[in-house]
């Protein structure tokens, strides 16, 4: 399986802009450009959409995990909050509300612990990653 994305970018650094656009068109000539990624401008930015991509794999992660052991999720609602500093992506901050009838807090813990080190946007960034949750 192979899935794309295209950005399209104008002019310089500070003063361009650009555009993303995935096969899937859910981005479709999506904005952004230095305001929307160094300041608080319209349109997106590459870190938010690497916290979007970590926060939906890792609750689809940890789905399977918990279906896996018969306890499927009521709902998994995850945030991942990136720190990008001095033009590096430094760490992922998965948090995670939970609700999940029947399961104990050590088993939940484990299948967290696993979707946080396996799932695939985990095993692609090279940054700290951590995960802080609360289980109804």
């Amino acid at each position: 399986m192979i899935r794309k994305a295209t950005a399209v970018w104008n002019g310089s650094g500070k003063e361009g802009k650009g555009h993303l656009t995935t096969a899937s068109t859910v981005l479709n000539q999506t904005q952004y450009s230095f305001s929307s990624r160094f300041e608080e401008g319209i349109g997106t930015n590459p870190e938010e959409l690497i916290a979007a991509a970590h926060a939906g794999c890792f609750a689809m992660k940890l789905s399977f995990n918990l279906s896996g052991e018969n306890f499927p999720p009521q709902e998994l609602d995850v945030t991942s909050h990136i720190t990008f500093e001095d033009g590096t992506l430094k760490k992922s901050h998965l948090v995670l509300k939970a609700k999940v009838d029947g399961i104990s807090e050590e088993k939940f813990a484990e299948l967290v612990k696993d979707a946080e080190k396996n799932c695939p946007i985990s095993k692609a960034l090279n940054m700290e990653i951590s995960v802080e949750y609360t289980l109804n």
